[in-house]
């Protein structure tokens, strides 16, 4: 154990100033992503909407992600990863900060496409700019950190976000409205938190004959080939995972309130506890690594969780399906980071942010075409077979998306 927290000491101390910055961006942003996930759902249900705009809002998200990350990969690569950062973190705070406000459907879904735009250029930009800050022994750790910090400011998120709105409609009498609206609101103020960072990031300037190789894609296709393949493979896999996780990820906390019905704050401190043991289970992922290699590392987690994804789907008893639901989240996303290292292990420099923009591209889209699916079937057949058949249709899923995984990548060295 000693050995474990000295080997990740060490790593944390090697990390340069520019990837301490970030790691605090990603903090403040997360906290208040992680409120805006708890509780946007219930506010769309308290404006008197019902869960089918839930599944439009989520797919205009993911779908302006799907279409913007390529977009925003480029740019990233061309102009550099602390401009695109900036860029996404002051608009998306200004679009998190409307849809707290707007009443309207056709404004949420408006302000809902616009965030998934400008959080495209933030998502897309992360990866490479921390494999540009460290050397490729710290990648592994360092991108298991990274998701464990999301998942740990996810937690604080979730927890604030579930008590603060049951406390102001407790305490202050506000309606249910209000008090979620002033809880989002406050998510909103941690993510204009997060820009204050960013702005102290210190990026070296590319040189100009390194853009101008970048710049095109005619130029991208003669010299990238084998990169352009690796990236394709991901992409196929990213693609089948996030069909997956469309169906169920966005809904756990209506899936909490409307099979159990439980209050918001018991919801919050469960989602919470899902983030926490995923950042658990992404320190040790390195760990797994070392003893089975990557590919194999990544394949074995994702299958150990099926059982706990069915656990969760087909239980009528809340102990139960809270065990599932953790274990279930620590596992399937422990091979995240692993992943990301191995894909930015596997492309070059100039196209590290195309890379990551197309994983990510094909993740959301899975998220975008099966956000609708997923609520029309839980209105359809109710809160027990309606959520069993799309947590069932999600680990059929992901069982393909393992196969897949390990029959393409195994013999990656």
């Amino acid at each position: 154990m000693s050995k474990f927290i000295g080997d990740w000491g060490n790593q944390l101390k090697s990390y340069n100033k520019n990837v301490r910055l970030f790691l605090l961006t990603s903090f403040l942003g997360n906290v208040g992503m992680g409120i805006f996930m708890i509780i946007y759902n219930y506010y769309i249900r308290e404006l008197g909407y019902d869960d089918q705009v839930n599944g439009k809002v989520i797919a205009m998200t993911a779908m302006a992600s799907a279409i913007f990350l390529l977009p925003a990969g480029l740019m990233s690569d061309k102009v550099g990863r602390k401009k695109v950062i900036l860029v996404g973190a002051v608009f998306s705070a200004i679009t998190l900060l409307l849809r707290a406000v707007f009443v309207d459907e056709s404004l949420l879904l408006v302000s809902a496409f616009c965030t998934g735009v400008f959080m495209a250029f933030i998502q897309v930009s992360s990866i490479p700019l921390l494999a540009e800050n460290s050397t490729e022994k710290q990648r592994v750790h360092l991108f298991s950190f990274n998701f464990a910090l999301i998942m740990v400011a996810n937690v604080v998120g979730n927890v604030v976000g579930g008590t603060l709105s049951d406390a102001l409609q407790a305490f202050l009498s506000l309606s249910p409205l209000w008090s979620v609206r002033i809880t989002l609101l406050v998510g909103a103020a941690f993510f204009f938190a997060s820009i204050i960072p960013v702005l102290k990031i210190n990026e070296k300037k590319k040189l100009k004959t390194e853009k101008t190789a970048a710049s095109s894609f005619t130029s991208i296709f003669k010299t990238q080939k084998s990169g352009l393949k690796m990236i394709a493979l991901f992409a196929i896999a990213q693609l089948i995972i996030g069909f997956g996780s469309g169906l169920v990820i966005p809904y756990l906390n209506l899936y909490f309130t409307d099979r159990f019905e439980i209050n918001k704050s018991l919801v919050g401190i469960i989602l919470a506890l899902g983030q926490a043991s995923t950042a658990i289970a992404l320190m040790i992922g390195p760990a797994v690594v070392k003893r089975f290699g990557e590919v194999r590392a990544v394949v074995i987690l994702q299958l150990s969780s099926l059982p706990f994804l069915l656990l969760t789907a087909y239980t009528e008893n809340l102990w139960f399906a809270v065990i599932g639901f953790l274990f279930r989240q620590a596992l399937m996303n422990a091979g995240n980071p692993i992943q990301m290292s191995l894909m930015m292990r596997s492309v070059d420099d100039s196209i590290k942010g195309l890379a990551n923009s197309v994983g990510q591209m094909v993740f959301q889209l899975g998220w975008a075409v099966m956000g609708p699916v997923s609520m029309t079937f839980v209105m359809l057949y109710g809160a027990y077979y309606g959520y069993a058949i799309v947590f069932s249709i999600t680990g059929g899923l992901y069982l393909i998306g393992s196969i897949y995984f390990y029959l393409v990548f195994r013999k990656v060295k």
